[in-house]
C-alpha cells in the first residue's frame, strides 16, 4: 500500500528544514570523517532533529543539545521533514 503523495516525507537538506520544523535524518553524504564526525554529534541515520535558527549558521538541537553547524555541513545532513498535524 502507497502512502497518498501528500503524507510523503519531504526529503531535503536541513539547512533547507524552515526555523521550528523538526525532521528526521535519513542520509549523511560527504567523507567518511565527517558522516562519522557528525553521528558522534548526534546526527546519526534515524535521529530527530529541530532546526532552531540561521541560514549561514545552522542552530539545531538534537537529542537535547543545541548544535551549530556551518551551512556547507547541514547541506550534507538530508532529512525527511515530520509533519505535524
Amino acid at each position: 500500500m502507497s502512502l497518498p503523495p501528500s503524507t510523503l516525507p519531504h526529503r531535503l537538506p536541513l539547512c533547507q528544514l524552515p526555523a521550528g520544523s523538526v525532521g528526521r535524518v535519513c542520509e549523511l553524504k560527504g567523507d567518511p570523517q565527517f558522516c562519522q564526525r557528525v553521528r558522534e554529534m548526534g546526527f546519526g541515520e534515524s535521529a530527530c532533529v529541530t532546526k532552531v535558527s540561521g541560514t549561514g549558521t545552522i542552530l539545531c538541537s538534537v537529542n537535547g543539545n543545541r548544535i551549530a553547524l556551518s551551512h556547507g555541513a547541514a547541506q550534507n545532513i538530508l532529512v525527511d521533514e515530520i509533519v505535524r498535524r
